[in-house]
């Protein structure tokens, strides 16, 4: 691995990010909140530490081309250096400690929507501003803001786009990686301004139509009250955010060839037609558990419960009622949806529906084949048979993903956090969801945290965002090999 290739991209997106920093530093010029000073300096440190990595990187783009363990590196270093740049200024204004800024950075990066800020309404609004691009940056990838914005990349950055994408299909919009790149960030921000315009049109104002717009196309969740979307108690501009929230769950490509293939695409893509159903079937479920079970009428119930379900499925963290006071059942539901996620290739998190799906039909095979141990059974996904390699990457993933969960949740309890806290925060953050049960759930909080939970919940949340391998697989000895080019 050529570290001085890792130090060189590092460094590229090290000044876009400076870079976006002039938006909150013109934001608070404007508004006159006193915090114009601490984003000039964030500008300073981010074009001092980037200038650094630029001094110390070397890459050409002709004679040089990005391997696998590059794209890894720079996809990891990446997301801990922009997370700690992002949290500069809740430390630099005295919203939070260095850890807890930290924290907040990694939420926000991560799209995973969980905050440490004890009161967020309070806070300056080019700081809300400013959490708000960070998770927008975020939420469709730093990776493939970077390569769709800059000109100087090579073949090799495939590796970096794989590395930080998502799901098992390589599939590809357009042959050249920086045009798809392109493609998928003008979709991500049609979609951001339109439900802007929406929200804006149907009363809120348009400082918050703007930020809940960039939190819910990238599934993050963040807010600019502390109580949410509960805030407005408005069933249309629930239902608005509801169709966002179920848009960004699906995979973005499909929104490229609706453009020339009409909508039927949506429908044929066997992926968003199960994530579809199992949205449907949750929420009905849901809505007749909290119907008889709670003082709720028919309509709160399913105005709710579908709310809540596209919020669970798609990671995005929005809460538009007390869920903690819902019947078991329909809580052990969006639990459930906490591992299903939404769709490969989407800003969601969780395992994503394709392996899901997989995974299901990869046991129904498994059950033929013992009443039949002489006939051959393949495992098919949109039409195709898939090879040996993606069920066992599959499989493996699967496995990696609830050893996780299991590590982290020890590791998170022996902070002297209670068991359902290890438990559902872990699950919470590696899940990018943001939304938890118990003494972190909606009527808890995460600021009562330790520096060494929250840091503990920050490595979840990046191997969340990062589909564990990317993280994992640099603490193999060879990954730092010099003289290996693989």
């Amino acid at each position: 691995m050529d570290i001085r290739i890792v130090a060189y991209l590092t460094a590229q997106m090290v000044f876009c990010l400076g870079a976006v920093y002039f938006i909150p530093w013109g934001m608070s010029m404007y508004f006159q909140d006193r915090c114009s000073d601490v984003f000039f300096t964030c500008v300073f440190i981010c074009n001092l530490i980037g200038a650094l990595l630029y001094h110390y990187g070397k890459f050409n783009k002709f004679t040089q081309s990005i391997s696998n363990r590059e794209g890894v590196a720079t996809a990891t270093f990446s997301w801990i250096l922009c997370a700690a740049l992002a949290g500069m200024p809740y430390w630099m204004t005295g919203v939070l400690d260095l850890s807890s800024s930290f924290f907040e950075g990694m939420s926000a990066v991560t799209t995973n929507g969980v905050t440490a800020i004890d009161s967020i309404q309070v806070l300056p609004r080019s700081i809300l501003f400013w959490r708000g691009i960070t998770h927008w940056l975020g939420g469709l990838g730093i990776i493939v803001v970077f390569i769709s914005l800059l000109p100087r990349m090579s073949g090799g950055a495939v590796h970096l786009f794989v590395a930080e994408a998502t799901g098992f299909n390589e599939d590809r919009l357009l042959p050249r990686l920086r045009s798809t790149a392109q493609i998928l960030f003008g979709i991500y921000s049609s979609l951001t301004l339109a439900e802007a315009v929406l929200l804006f049109l149907c009363g809120m104002d348009l400082f918050d139509a703007v930020n809940h717009a960039m939190s819910t196309v990238a599934t993050a969740g963040f807010s600019t009250h502390d109580s949410g979307i509960m805030y407005y108690d408005s069933p249309l501009i629930e239902f608005i955010i509801f169709i966002f929230m179920v848009m960004a769950g699906a995979n973005f490509s499909l929104y490229y060839k609706v453009y020339y293939k009409g909508w039927r695409v949506l429908w044929d893509d066997e992926e968003f037609r199960y994530f579809l159903y199992f949205v449907f079937a949750t929420s009905c479920l849901i809505s007749a558990a909290v119907y008889f079970g709670t003082d709720e009428g028919f309509v709160q119930s399913v105005r709710h419960s579908f709310f809540m379900v596209a919020a669970f499925s798609s990671t995005t963290g929005f809460v538009s009622t007390n869920y903690e006071q819902w019947p078991t059942i329909a809580k052990l539901a969006l639990v459930l949806l906490y591992f299903t996620g939404g769709c490969a290739g989407s800003t969601a998190g969780g395992i994503k529906i394709a392996r899901f799906v997989v995974l299901v039909r990869m046991t129904i095979v498994e059950l033929k084949r013992v009443l039949h141990p002489k006939m051959l059974f393949a495992v098919k996904f949109e039409g195709k048979p898939l090879t040996v390699a993606v069920l066992a990457s599959i499989s493996r993933f699967f496995f990696l993903y609830m050893i996780s969960v299991v590590v982290l949740s020890v590791l998170f309890a022996a902070t002297g956090v209670s068991l359902t806290e290890a438990v559902f925060g872990i699950m919470a953050c590696i899940s990018s969801c943001g939304v938890a049960f118990g003494g972190i759930g909606l009527d808890g909080e995460f600021v009562h945290l330790s520096s060494s939970g929250k840091l503990v919940l920050t490595l979840a949340m990046l191997l969340g965002r990062l589909e564990i391998y990317t993280v994992l697989v640099m603490l193999r000895k060879e990954f730092w090999h010099m003289n290996s080019r693989w």
